[in-house]
């Protein structure tokens, strides 16, 4: 299940799902619950006073900075218009909250509790009346019904994450009732949870100057939210900085206490990654993770992390690893034979990357939900075999037969083997050696790739790629364009290649849909990146999202792995279990960290190790 954070920066959301004591039918009383859970019990009962991973007793205080990369040119970032700033999730409350702890698990906080009928058809949330947005006024059930409306008409995403709720009610004083057009949805009534409550009565009133506001326009107009924190001042394209709220109205919550510690929070964007770790070595922000293997192997040997000022630490979790993958535009002719997309991994060299790049630290991605239990390993046998073979006659035969593997470079009889593997599926296809160039056999036109990036640093791992293409007399090039014109780009579909990342959760389910469903093709913004229309992938996720009990949906995305990896949608890439981060040792860390989830979130200024620090490099 995807978070709805999609374009906001909101820590680790998992995406999940429902189970609750269900309404009793024939209008008796309902049996209002204080969270939800996929499969098994909630790990906190109803009386729970916090989370077990925070320090109720941590400070509120200080400034926690944070680099960004790219730039920013609006403060909605409820619509496709513009690039929304780094962290505004925070200004904002949902009706449920995420546990870190808990691999599918929701409580109540705008909601104080909820209701389902068993066959999951609907769903009631009962609000808090205590619940504020920050000028002061009541968050009502009104505003939650013009929240999902307005969520759905003013985003693609939005409108295919909650296409199967097509009614939102008041139904009693702070209740409101969702009815679904489908029944045995086990996620609906929690993705239901995860709306952002947004302030129907500043949406629709005037700004500053007397102006009408616009939901689905771009802006720089602080909104107004009912998160802990709110925007104390951005500069667009440079800085934005967030104030706690001191007020908030749901501090002494059970699901925010010991979080959101931080007096203010801040982003200072930069060009690129290489800028950025420059920037942080000066002091110029606190903390980082590390997406390159390279950086982390040589770029953090400067005087303070030797005088222990900076720490170096890596993290782990139990969730499972995203698919990283060079993704294929299937709306490109070239790219619909599948034999194309095989011949394109055949020349991916991941052993030599790794050895000479990534200094060993990486694992080659063989999944599409890789580090888990729902990884499609072996043959397909019990309930797995039951669910494929509802769709044989749909896949390709090798889901059958034969246990997918990457392949495998590295040594030069291994990569001239696969050159001659992937020379012989192109011929097959159609695409033929004139000249040293690969052309099409029927129209003559030469197979060239543009791989599409907002990210100079990652040429390096290009590069040798494009090097062993044109060993195949494939023309490749790498275009690298600023964040804006990348996402209006993505957002679009217009590319031909690029690096695209899809994070799972342990319970997979209604983002299924927006990842690789037919549907999503064609929807601008979607998740579907790659295109794919595949009947057999769409029956695969209806069987994920349906799933009546946890060994069903293991089965069900266990079979949805191994259509998807046989297809060869894109070339697998890498993972690590390793979240490497660095920061300036100012902060104070829970004893015990939540199993699901990395948060600086919960996190807190720590006045004596801050005193003894000396700033810069």
């Amino acid at each position: 299940m995807k978070s709805l954070a999609g374009r906001l920066l909101l820590v680790a959301s998992l995406a999940l799902s429902a189970h609750a004591a269900a309404a009793q039918e024939g209008g008796t009383e309902r049996d209002w619950n204080h969270g939800l859970s996929l499969f098994g019990e909630l790990k906190y009962g109803p009386g729970f006073e916090r989370f077990d991973y925070v320090n109720p007793d941590a400070p509120k205080a200080g400034r926690f900075r944070q680099g960004a990369i790219g730039s920013f040119d609006t403060l909605n970032p409820f619509n496709i218009k513009g690039s929304p700033a780094t962290g505004l999730g925070l200004t904002y409350d949902t009706l449920m909250a995420t546990s870190l702890d808990e691999p599918s698990s929701e409580y109540g906080l705008v909601a104080e509790s909820v209701s389902h009928p068993d066959d999951y058809s609907s769903v009631t949330f009962r609000l808090r009346p205590e619940a504020r947005f920050h000028d002061g006024t009541p968050v009502t059930a009104e505003d939650v019904v013009w929240s999902l409306e307005a969520l759905k008409d003013a985003h693609p995403f939005y409108n295919a994450y909650y296409r199967n709720v097509v009614e939102a009610e008041v139904t009693g004083e702070n209740e409101v009732t969702f009815t679904f057009d489908e029944k045995g949805n086990r996620e609906l009534p929690q993705i239901t949870g995860q709306i952002y409550v947004l302030p129907k009565h500043y949406w629709e009133g005037t700004d500053a100057n007397g102006n009408q506001r616009d939901f689905k326009a771009s802006t720089l107009e602080p909104p107004l939210g009912s998160g802990p924190y709110r925007i104390k001042s951005a500069v667009a394209g440079r800085s934005i900085t967030y104030e706690l709220v001191e007020d908030y109205w749901a501090k002494d919550l059970p699901v925010r206490v010991g979080s959101n510690n931080f007096a203010e929070l801040s982003y200072e964007y930069y060009r690129d990654m290489t800028v950025a770790l420059e920037a942080f070595k000066a002091d110029r922000f606190d903390f980082r993770s590390e997406n390159s293997a390279t950086r982390w192997a040589t770029g953090y040997d400067f005087p303070a992390a030797r005088r222990g000022d900076v720490v170096l630490e890596t993290f782990q979790t139990k969730q499972a690893e995203p698919m990283q993958g060079l993704i294929f535009n299937l709306r490109r002719e070239r790219f619909q034979d599948p034999r194309v997309r095989e011949a394109f991994n055949l020349a991916y060299d991941f052993e030599w990357l790794n050895q000479n790049i990534f200094y060993g630290q990486y694992e080659r991605t063989g999944s599409y939900f890789p580090n888990s239990e729902l990884a499609a390993t072996g043959l397909p046998e019990g309930k797995e075999l039951e669910i494929l073979e509802e769709v044989r006659d749909k896949v390709p035969p090798e889901v059958f037969t034969q246990e997918y593997k990457n392949p495998v470079g590295g040594d030069r009889r291994n990569v001239r083997e696969n050159f001659a593997r992937a020379g012989e599926l192109l011929t097959e296809a159609g695409w033929i050696v004139e000249g040293g160039q690969r052309v099409n056999r029927e129209t003559g036109e030469a197979m060239r790739v543009e791989f599409l990036t907002a990210q100079p640093d990652t040429e390096r791992v290009l590069s040798p790629y494009i090097r062993n293409l044109e060993r195949l007399g494939i023309q490749g090039t790498i275009r690298n364009v600023d964040s804006a014109q990348y996402q209006n780009r993505m957002d679009n579909f217009n590319f031909d290649m690029t690096v695209d990342l899809f994070p799972q959760s342990l319970s997979p389910g209604n983002e299924q849909r927006d990842f690789w469903g037919s549907a999503a093709a064609d929807t601008p913004a979607s998740r579907n990146t790659i295109g794919i229309k595949n009947e057999a992938v769409d029956r695969l996720i209806d069987r994920i999202i349906y799933a009546e009990d946890r060994e069903t949906l293991v089965a069900a995305s266990r079979a949805l792995d191994r259509v998807l990896l046989w297809n060869h949608y894109l070339v697998p890439q890498f993972y690590t279990p390793d979240i490497r981060t660095a920061r300036w040792d100012r902060f104070g860390l829970p004893e015990t960290m939540p199993d699901y989830a990395f948060s600086p979130l919960i996190w807190w200024w720590d006045e004596e190790k801050a005193a003894t620090i000396k700033s810069g490099s």
